[in-house]
């Protein structure tokens, strides 16, 4: 089964063809080094509105059943970083670990980190982690949470995801041996 991963690009300007997206391809070439399963990418680059943010987010899983869904952009304190909240209006269910994981190793490289407001949560079987902008600090962060990622999905319900070990350590918990107790 082909696992659909959406990518939403939140960018005033990059909307608007001020200038070229850089970051959803960042997303797109962090993904496929990691994974080894076949995946679709499903592409949307959205002005930094939140009702428009929010319907992206709902159209990508429930319209093009993507398992999880990756936002770059919006996640600063400027009046229209807006994804954040795009995204807690959607989820039924927030998972603060991804944006502790993310700030503290965006931390270890810039000390504006601490701005930075990302968030993950789970939208019926999808999984939508927000990350920052810039495409340097994308494959930083992506490094550090991707490992959960696989197993979350399993957790959900979802596809499961090989990646290629060579790039990136997943983690799942070892299964039970036949008769024992879980």
């Amino acid at each position: 089964m082909t696992c659909r991963i959406g990518i939403i690009t939140a960018s005033d300007r990059a909307h608007s063809g001020t200038y070229a997206d850089k970051s959803g391809p960042a997303i797109e070439s962090a993904l496929t080094a990691y994974l080894k399963s076949p995946w679709t990418p499903v592409s949307r680059l959205i002005p930094d509105e939140q009702p428009l943010i929010e319907e992206a987010l709902r159209s990508l899983a429930d319209d093009e059943g993507c398992a999880l869904i990756v936002t770059t952009g919006g996640t600063g304190p400027a009046a229209r970083d807006v994804t954040p909240e795009a995204t807690e209006a959607v989820c039924e269910r927030l998972l603060p670990g991804f944006g502790e994981q993310m700030r503290a190793v965006s931390f270890q490289h810039v000390p504006t980190a601490i701005l930075s407001r990302q968030t993950a949560g789970i939208y019926g079987q999808t999984l939508i982690i927000n990350l920052p902008g810039k495409p340097t600090a994308i494959k930083e962060c992506l490094d550090a949470i991707f490992p959960a990622v696989p197993y979350c999905l399993d957790l959900l319900g979802g596809p499961r995801v090989e990646c290629h070990t060579d790039q990136i350590h997943v983690f799942r918990p070892p299964q039970p041996t036949t008769g024992e107790t879980p």
